[in-house]
């Protein structure tokens, strides 16, 4: 996928490619890290690039349920810390996977829902939720997916350039086989010292 979405021909279409590319440049953080680099919280938060993954396939999962009326569990103090951090049974492997697994799910589900307009009720076991508001749009939950995974792709951007300097468009350039032109060189891993 390039830097930009390509032309969109409706609203669906336009906010699954907006949250497709948002998904995209969240992976490009993770590129090329190796377990403990995708591990690492090199800055004061307690944000890792490998938790961050977690964290947004978990959130947009959530979300997922919220639209199809599932039962929400509810969370533990312990559970919200650790949807932001790969335990030890985890990997990025594992997470990007299922992060693939949860982008799947979410196109069905969207692409079976008739109008966007569908209410989507508002949880009430959530603090930062509103108590005024009964219910959301289907529409609104896909634009609120989107600023979700941008606001933590731009955390693990900073997340990564702290752990070896790599930011977005070299690592892009890398993902993606870009050629090397004089103002864009891709992404190469340090050589490792022995």
């Amino acid at each position: 996928m390039a830097g930009n979405v390509p032309p969109v021909a409706d609203e669906r279409g336009g906010l699954l490619k907006y949250l497709e590319q948002q998904r995209h440049v969240l992976r490009i953080a993770a590129y090329g890290l190796s377990e403990e680099q995708a591990r690492a919280v090199p800055s004061r938060s307690s944000l890792s690039v490998g938790g961050l993954v977690k964290h947004v396939a978990d959130t947009e999962d959530g979300w997922i349920d919220i639209v199809l009326q599932l039962p929400q569990k509810e969370p533990t103090k312990e559970d919200y810390v650790n949807g932001f951090r790969l335990l030890e049974s985890e990997t990025l492997e594992g997470v990007l996977a299922r992060y693939d697994e949860v982008a799947r799910r979410t196109e069905e589900v969207i692409a079976g829902i008739a109008d966007l307009g569908q209410p989507v009720p508002v949880p009430k076991n959530v603090p930062w939720f509103p108590k005024d508001v009964d219910a959301w749009s289907v529409r609104w939950v896909l634009l609120h997916l989107i600023e979700e995974t941008a606001r933590h792709a731009g955390h693990a951007d900073i997340v990564r350039e702290h752990i070896d300097g790599a930011t977005a468009f070299p690592l892009m350039a890398a993902a993606e086989g870009w050629p090397e032109s004089p103002w864009m060189k891709p992404w190469k891993p340090e050589p490792q010292s022995v």
